[in-house]
């Protein structure tokens, strides 16, 4: 017997009565953990936070996990054009100032929208990222930013080649030379993560191609969610990026304008049993146009 077992669902906003279905083919299915090879299971026993979730009389939970995907905000050297030519770090501009407001407000908007809290944040290291991101985690969390724990990760940095470069900009003798300390410092008080290991000990190789980054993109995307599967998380990245979270996980859609702070969220079903957790496949929930991505699809939104 073999069991193709898929739980992507084109309903980007699934109801109770999802769930209901949902957990009455797990109890019909118990035992499907021993013969399904397509599902992701990952072992934790240490996670603390929760989500919606209902649970069946097997004892398996379904809940969601949610992920956003963002671009960082106004970067100085659009609004500077004499910037670069004095500029130490000509190829790591920061944000311009209303790029911080930008951010700040756009943290701001996801606090009142989202509808469930931020776990994690993953930035790339490029300045104009970690300077959103600061922006972003202080006001998701007003009152204790300390609830959001934040952390660099080398594969959501910008698509290593000369398309993503201006003329000239990029370091002759491959020294980037990102201080991660120092970036690390400009996160608010008690957000850094302590215990999170990258994913990618280093940056790309320079000049990797177009089908690279793109790779690059969804491997990180799906491998940082897999390690904190109980745990939402905002990934701030770039531009390219963003057009990978889409087009990735809704195969007919292609992406032609991505806005400073323009963002997408991402959601999958999330299985566990007793310390196993069996995912699904990621749902994007984001029209276009709705949050700065804009967008064309072959079919129909949300069907």
């Amino acid at each position: 017997m073999k069991f193709h077992c898929n739980f992507h669902s084109n309903s980007c906003h699934m109801k109770t009565q999802s769930f209901v279905r949902i957990s009455y083919f797990l109890v019909s299915v118990s035992s499907f953990y021993d013969f399904c090879p397509y599902l992701s299971v990952s072992l934790a026993s240490t996670y603390t936070h929760t989500m919606e979730s209902t649970q069946n009389q097997d004892h398996t939970s379904v809940s969601y996990q949610n992920v956003v995907v963002m671009r960082h905000a106004d970067r100085l050297d659009n609004f500077d054009p004499c910037w670069a030519s004095t500029a130490a770090r000509p190829w790591d501009p920061p944000l311009f100032e209303a790029g911080r407001l930008r951010a700040f407000q756009t943290g701001r908007s996801l606090r009142d929208t989202l509808g469930y809290p931020i776990h994690r944040v993953f930035v790339s290291p490029f300045l104009r990222c970690v300077q959103t991101a600061s922006e972003v985690v202080s006001a998701l969390s007003t009152v204790d930013a300390a609830e959001v724990k934040v952390s660099v990760e080398y594969g959501l940095c910008e698509m290593m080649n000369k398309m993503a470069f201006r003329n000239g900009v990029a370091p002759k003798d491959g020294n980037w030379g990102f201080n991660i300390t120092q970036l690390e410092a400009m996160f608010p008080t008690g957000t850094l993560s302590s215990n999170a290991e990258r994913v990618d000990k280093e940056l790309p190789q320079w000049e990797e191609s177009f089908e690279e980054t793109r790779d690059r993109y969804e491997r990180i995307f799906k491998e940082l969610a897999d390690k904190y599967p109980a745990e939402n998380m905002l990934f701030v990245t770039h531009g390219e990026g963003i057009k990978v979270a889409v087009s990735s996980f809704r195969k007919d859609a292609k992406v032609y304008k991505v806005g400073y702070c323009g963002y997408v969220q991402l959601r999958r079903p999330i299985l566990k049993k007793d310390q196993s957790f069996v995912t699904g496949e990621f749902d994007v929930l984001t029209d276009s146009d709705q949050t700065g991505v804009s967008y064309n699809t072959t079919k129909p939104s949300h069907q």
